[in-house]
């Protein structure tokens, strides 16, 4: 096993990258203080959990990822699904809905120390981009119909998102004036500082905003609901009490959807920061670093993390040359719980509402499923177009799988999309009918001004051949043969791969073929590609195989004009 730097990111530090790093540190900071309070609300905790879970998960992720930028911390994404995961396991018991809180996070990080372990960072792959888009646009969209009870002063309803909705709309006869009025300056700040003043904390701006508001109007008093009383000090280290072993065997499960969406949401910010400063990101050590991160929220009574895009954006924004910054921020949250939880007791629930909103808003990324409607419709009729079109139908449906069913049950109809899409797209490979274009052979699809010889067809597979396409492959090059055609040439070269049903295909497609009168033959195949095929050939007569399509029919009569 790869020994893995602790603290890799720290080393060969330079002096003058202090400053940088500092100043990042406080902006960060800024941000993560009233977005950890929000998000924390949003996984149904008490907010100061939020700040728990930030402390040991920046701290842990910098000792152990391969970030140099990347902020982790309480995120809308993971607390949403925490909260629907813990929700029908803790019923009304609030200490036991805390301590199943604390407790998933814990089985995150141990299933993501042991994924980084084992090096399974790959798995990251097999949610489709299409699939978590649509997903994310859902669970944003489904934190929002939350957010707006509070944002108005209304009762919220339970349900999906339509329900939760239906709630809202229901209630606007019951709106809080003064609520309102509050949850809107708070948004508007909020968004406008981002329009205007990005490099402004605006969340901070807004909650200073809704606090002094309360403390001078009394507001608290004549209807609009605060946060209240917010323990101050450190959490204990220790795993969450009155949570036995069968509710962490019931957790694993779950678990692994949270570790699923937030690497996956953090490797992206990982990547998207790297490629920028130009460092390599190992995709293990993400998931040592998220396991890390996760494991130690969780013995801190805190909640699942994750790494986040925005929080990172302004990380490196700001400056940041390594993970210093992300461990200054910890000392400041650290500060922040000994001294300053008291001034966030008189924080209104809709300002706390507002900034969830405003943090959200940037994933309802309708724009991405538009590009990928127009891709489907421009690629109409083409080779493409089946493929974009399934693309965009799975964002869909992963969409509405959140909004109708909720989030647990939409990450896993995501999942199961993106399973069935890769099974689908292996079992049903591009076999390409070739021609000769000068000294290359080009698909015939591409190049509709080519015409290919009437006694010989040259394909290509587009993909490895295996059991799940073997016979979809035969079944379409016996199609593309012709009364006319006496040679079928397999050009191999882009199916690096075979397997023993493969190899017995091409035999049987060899026999069928030679009953009508039709040669196989297979030309540029790549050495693992031969040596099975040679095996499968025991006892039998050979299909030739040649160096190049050329030489493959060479042998045949050029066709007369």
């Amino acid at each position: 096993m790869a020994s893995w730097p602790v603290f890799g990111s720290l080393q060969g530090y330079q002096r003058g990258w202090v400053r940088p790093d500092v100043i990042a540190g406080l902006t960060v900071w800024a941000v993560l203080v009233p977005e950890a309070l929000a998000y924390a609300s949003i996984a149904g905790v008490p907010p100061v959990v939020g700040l728990y879970a930030a402390v040991p998960a920046l701290v842990l992720y910098a000792l152990a990822g391969s970030s140099r930028h990347l902020i982790v911390g309480p995120m809308s994404a993971t607390a949403a699904l925490s909260a629907a995961i813990i929700t029908p396991l803790a019923g009304a018991d609030g200490g036991r809905y805390i301590a199943l809180s604390a407790a998933l996070a814990i089985c995150t990080g141990v299933v993501g120390l042991v994924a980084g372990l084992v090096r399974l960072g790959f798995l990251a792959s097999f949610i489709s981009e299409p699939v978590l888009k649509g997903f994310i646009v859902g669970l944003a969209l489904t934190i929002i119909i939350g957010q707006v009870p509070k944002l108005l002063g209304v009762s919220k309803h339970d349900g999906n998102f339509f329900e939760q909705a239906w709630g809202v709309l229901s209630g606007l006869g019951d709106l809080q004036l003064r609520t309102v009025v509050m949850g809107a300056l708070s948004l508007a700040i909020v968004l406008g500082i981002k329009r205007w003043a990005p490099m402004v904390p605006g969340s901070l701006v807004a909650v200073l905003f809704g606090i002094c508001a309360v403390w001078l109007l009394s507001l608290d008093e004549k209807g609009v609901k605060i946060v209240g009383h917010i323990d101050s000090g450190l959490p204990h280290l220790d795993v969450p009490g009155g949570v036995s072993f069968s509710d962490y065997l019931e957790l694993a499960g779950p678990a692994v959807g949270v570790l699923l969406i937030g690497f996956a949401e953090g490797l992206g910010a990982a990547k998207t920061y790297a490629a920028k400063a130009g460092y390599p990101i190992d995709a293990n050590r993400e998931l040592m670093g998220m396991g890390a991160a996760n494991l130690g929220a969780g013995l801190a009574s805190g909640m699942v993390v994750n790494g986040s895009l925005s929080k990172t954006a302004v990380n490196g924004g700001a400056g940041a040359r390594t993970q210093l910054s992300g461990l200054v921020v910890a000392l400041l949250t650290v500060l922040t719980l000994l001294f300053l939880t008291g001034l966030f007791e008189k924080l209104p629930e809709a300002t706390l509402a507002a900034v969830v909103i405003a943090a959200v808003l940037e994933l309802v990324d309708f724009a991405a499923l538009r590009r990928l409607y127009r891709v489907w419709t421009q690629l109409l009729g083409t080779i493409y177009g089946h493929a974009a079109r399934v693309d965009f139908l799975a964002a869909v449906a992963a969409l509405l799988g959140v909004l109708v069913f909720g989030t647990l049950p939409g990450l896993l109809i995501g999942v199961g999309i993106s399973i069935v899409l890769l099974v689908y797209r292996s079992s049903q490979p591009h076999v390409a009918a070739l021609a000769k274009d000068g000294h290359l052979w080009v698909d015939l699809a591409r190049h509709a001004d080519l015409t290919a010889r009437p006694d010989v067809v040259v394909v290509r597979v587009e993909s490895g051949l295996f059991f799940a396409n073997a016979d979809y492959v035969k079944s379409r090059i016996e199609a593309l043969c012709t009364d006319t055609t006496r040679v079928v040439v397999l050009d191999a070269e882009t199916s690096p791969s075979i397997d023993v049903s493969a190899a017995e295909m091409l035999l049987d497609l060899r026999n069928e073929l030679a009953r009508r009168r039709i040669d196989l033959r297979i030309a540029r195949s790549v050495a693992q590609f031969t040596e099975l095929l040679d095996s499968a050939e025991a006892g039998a007569t050979r299909i030739v195989v040649y160096p190049t399509v050329a030489e493959a029919i060479a042998d045949l009569p050029e066709p007369s004009s």
